[in-house]
């Protein structure tokens, strides 16, 4: 099996403008492993993203904790979450797994002591687990007070709204509802989302608006739109996540880190920034 080159992506550069507060934490990164491989029906792994890789990173932006999803390319092997939390440590770091509904509960057990805090379901291409087990996914969780983080292309809501409202747990609804292309602020699929976010077991997270912004960085303004409505009506709910390293787009469209912190500064104010970056992932991974 071939071996999959280091990371080459730029990890140092400028700092960031907005300056983060104590506690500051990423919600969502990647890491790609030595000795752990992709498997059938995830993408393939073009490079490793190691956590000495994302800790320059996080040094250098400003952050001190971490929650690391697990990613498409390994599916349902959960390997190189698991050995990533263990070297990152509780204290600091939080994962987000591949869970089934038949998934044990001495496995979760054993992964809620290692850090992880929910299960991830996403109904793109590559996904391992979709929407057609999320509900009996959440009834697995619920014992361990796990969370779902759920991904879909927000033009579709209305296929997955049904399902959502029927959570009984805590979810994310993820990448800032990933509306490829991007919607009005004042859609109808984004009132709907409020909606949810009302109903109290909701969260939205802010993140890689790089992935489906028509406009682009650094301001990403029709991605921005929605964020900056959201995050108004819900500040209690939002959280912010890197995306780093950023697999999802070619190379030649890799966004620099500092630029998605510093979204916030045109998205959110400095009281909110507080909340979105330390408080509410405090509260809902309990760091």
């Amino acid at each position: 099996m071939a071996t999959i080159p280091p990371n080459t992506r730029p990890l140092d550069g400028p700092r960031p403008q907005l300056e983060t507060p104590q506690g500051a934490t990423d919600c969502h990164v990647h890491l790609y492993l030595p000795g752990h491989n992709g498997q059938a029906g995830g993408p393939p792994i073009a490079e490793l993203a190691t956590v000495a890789d994302y800790r320059r990173v996080q040094q250098r932006l400003g952050l001190e904790r971490v929650v690391v999803t697990q990613s498409n390319a390994y599916q349902l092997d959960n390997g190189a979450l698991l050995e990533a939390l263990d070297q990152l440590g509780t204290e600091a770091a939080r994962g987000v797994a591949a869970v089934v509904p038949d998934t044990s509960e001495a496995t979760l057990r054993d992964w809620h002591a290692r850090g992880v805090r929910g299960a991830r379901i996403m109904n793109l291409p590559g996904g391992a687990v979709t929407h057609d087990d999320m509900l009996a996914v959440e009834r697995r969780i619920r014992p361990f007070g796990w969370h779902l983080m759920v991904q879909f292309n927000g033009r579709y809501l209305d296929d997955y709204l049904d399902g959502l409202k029927r959570i009984e747990g805590d979810y994310i609804i993820d990448h800032i509802g990933k509306f490829m292309p991007p919607v009005a602020a004042d859609d109808r699929r984004v009132d709907e989302i409020l909606r949810l976010l009302d109903r109290g077991n909701a969260w939205f997270k802010i993140c890689a608006g790089y992935e489906a912004s028509v406009i682009g960085g650094p301001h990403y303004g029709d991605i921005g739109a929605i964020a900056r409505r959201v995050i108004e009506h819900a500040p209690e709910r939002i959280l912010w996540g890197s995306n780093w390293p950023h697999v999802g787009v070619p190379r030649e469209q890799y966004p620099d880190d500092a630029e998605q912190l510093d979204v916030l500064l045109d998205w959110a104010s400095p009281e909110l920034q507080q909340r979105i970056l330390v408080d509410n992932p405090a509260a809902l991974y309990g760091f």
